[in-house]
């Protein structure tokens, strides 16, 4: 097969202003019979059994991920609240610190990002991104059934696996898609959209479904419906497996003489660092040495940093570019500064935000007459309605495959299910729990996605669609406007005086809002940015900067052992607020360091 090279932009369907329409566009379309399907991205009109008028392979990539996303926004969800639970009581956790609890989640998040790099090039090289998926998704399997466990060891094997399997998974099954389309194929954009799609669904899904397990009866039934949320993505991989059509197999150019020199440095690298992080972790729980957890996260950024900027300072000085990708090599430092400012902020929602939401959030809902009666039944008699009626408009379509249909049919049969319950609930009375509001920003993202991409779309039709720079600092001020309304909403709650949710669906909303400014157009302005010689370089440097950010958020997280929440809110929005400041003063002369890039 003849290789796609890995487009990383098209990682995210934003990047095309006028995809993320694509979303709705294609549901419509496909919900309508009378409507032809679309396409393929070969020229050829879609056949039946093909996935939203695109190849079936898609549907494979997608539930893949969707249950993936599941599983690792579930497990994020829990994680600082199991951290800091008490280790005595009903649902005990570890007992740790809020200090231990933020430099754990920044440790752990940084790795994530950090991994997809040496992941990446395990595909390229040795396995083929099709192997290092379904390698990657066991072992992340394994890692939440450890989890599951309920020892500190096992915590800790479970956090380190499910590192190593995310690094192997997420950058891989996202170029597949694009491997799945012919070079230049014209629905690439729009299978970009429908696979991101997935992500966000199973973002809204793991925080809610893990959340109401893990935090409402017990942390380890969350971690393991995690689990099983991987092993189903893992099914779904591999009877879907026949339709990638050779999509992810390694490059058959590779002579098995270099496959083979490869893998032997990579294990024995891989091997050296395992024991290395052993022998580390079996000295620390003995207490052979004592090394801080926020110092360890702390020099781990240090090193992150000096590494970037010598790598900068050797391709800007010393490899041998022109002038003009000289300038632009220094507009990508500019915007690494600040996205890592940025995520160091917006990460914050799984550590700061979510005890936030925990311990000064007021989330009694009910109890009601009306719900507690016939009540129940009557809402979700209406809900019945809509969901019936898009069932069987797709029920009825001839191109969707029979387990497909058993499919659908039994999930609208959950979620009438899931609706009842909760009314149920309400009315007798119940406190949500914190970690189910995780689900808010993806919600918003899918409400706002394709609203945004309009507005882009509109702007550069008038000639005043704002540049890269002045996006990143509306980001930058997106984010921190909603710090500052969490920081008014927190200066007067404590435990005895519990806030309105409504505080931080706000402040998500704002963030939101930040992320579609900032997000969208960071992995495409390395590619437009960028030589051609570094492209692949350049999206390292991206997912090292959102490392960085993670690591820096819980870091500041833990400052709520020595900072009033207010206080620290106040104190990061002004940091971000100053970045914005900052960005949009600079964005002129910026801009004109990018030449002629748009």
């Amino acid at each position: 097969m003849q290789k796609v090279v890995t487009n990383y932009p098209e990682f995210n369907p934003f990047l095309q202003p006028s995809s993320s329409l694509g979303i709705i566009t294609h549901f419509i379309e496909y919900l309508n019979p009378n409507q032809p399907l679309h396409i393929m991205a070969n020229g050829n009109p879609a056949t039946a059994n093909d996935f939203f008028g695109h190849p079936r392979g898609l549907s494979t990539l997608f539930f893949t991920e969707l249950w993936e996303r599941f599983s690792y926004y579930g497990m994020r969800a829990l994680l600082v609240l199991f951290m800091t639970a008490e280790a005595l009581g009903d649902n005990p956790g570890l007992g740790f610190s809020v200090g231990e609890a933020t430099a754990i989640y920044g440790i752990y998040t940084f790795f994530v990002y950090v991994l997809s790099l040496p992941g990446g090039w395990v595909a390229d090289n040795i396995w083929g991104q099709k192997k290092a998926v379904f390698i990657g998704g066991c072992i992340i399997a394994a890692g939440h059934f450890s989890m599951a466990v309920p020892t500190t060891t096992f915590f800790f094997i479970g956090l380190a696996l499910i590192v190593i399997g995310t690094g192997l998974l997420k950058p891989n099954v996202s170029s597949m898609v694009g491997d799945i389309y012919p070079e230049g194929g014209a629905r690439r954009d729009a299978g970009f959209s429908i696979f991101y799609m997935g992500i966000n669904l199973g973002a809204i899904l793991g925080p809610l479904l893990c959340g109401l397990l893990g935090e409402g009866y017990n942390w380890h039934y969350g971690f393991s419906l995690a689990g099983f949320g991987m092993v189903l993505g893992l099914i779904s991989y591999k009877i879907g497996d026949k339709y990638l059509e050779g999509a992810g197999d390694l490059d058959e150019n590779f002579t098995k003489e270099e496959v083979n020199r490869k893998s032997k440095i990579f294990y024995t690298v891989s091997s050296i660092l395992i024991a290395v992080v052993v022998v580390f972790g079996f000295l620390q729980s003995s207490g052979a040495i004592n090394v801080a957890l926020d110092v360890l996260a702390q020099n781990l950024g240090i090193v992150a940093v000096i590494i970037t900027l010598l790598f900068f300072g050797y391709i800007i000085f010393f490899g041998g570019h022109t002038q003009q990708e000289k300038k632009r090599l220094g507009v990508i430092f500019w915007l690494f500064i600040l996205a890592a400012l940025f995520w160091s902020g917006f990460e914050q929602a799984g550590s700061s935000l979510n005890l936030f939401a925990a311990e000064l959030t007021n989330r009694a809902a009910g109890p009601s007459e009306f719900l507690g009666g016939y009540g129940s039944f009557i809402l979700t008699a209406i809900l019945a309605i809509p969901i019936g009626w898009y069932t069987l408009k797709a029920f009825r379509r001839d191109d969707l495959w029979q387990v497909a249909k058993i499919a659908l049919v039994a999930s609208a049969v959950g979620v009438l299910a899931f609706f009842y319950w909760v009314f149920t609930q309400i009315g007798s009375g119940w406190i949500i729990p914190a970690s189910t509001l995780q689900l808010i920003n993806p919600t918003f993202i899918v409400i706002f996605a394709p609203i945004f991409g309009f507005m882009w779309t509109w702007l550069a039709s008038k000639n005043a669609n704002p540049s890269i720079p002045v996006k990143f600092g509306l980001g930058l001020f997106g984010l921190a406007a909603g710090f500052f309304v969490l920081a008014w909403g927190s200066a007067n709650a404590s435990s005895t005086s519990l806030v309105s949710p409504a505080w931080l669906i706000v402040t998500y909303f704002l963030h939101t809002v930040g992320e579609l400014c900032l997000s969208p157009v960071g992995l495409s302005s390395m590619t437009k940015l960028a030589p051609k010689n570094r492209v692949s370089q350049m999206m390292g440097i991206w997912f090292v900067a959102a490392a960085l950010g993670n690591l820096m958020a819980g870091l500041l997280a833990g400052q709520l052992e020595t900072l009033a929440p207010s206080g620290l809110f106040q104190s990061v929005a002004l940091i971000v607020g100053g970045g914005g400041i900052v960005a949009l003063l600079a964005a002129p002369p910026i801009r004109k360091l990018m030449g002629d890039v748009e």
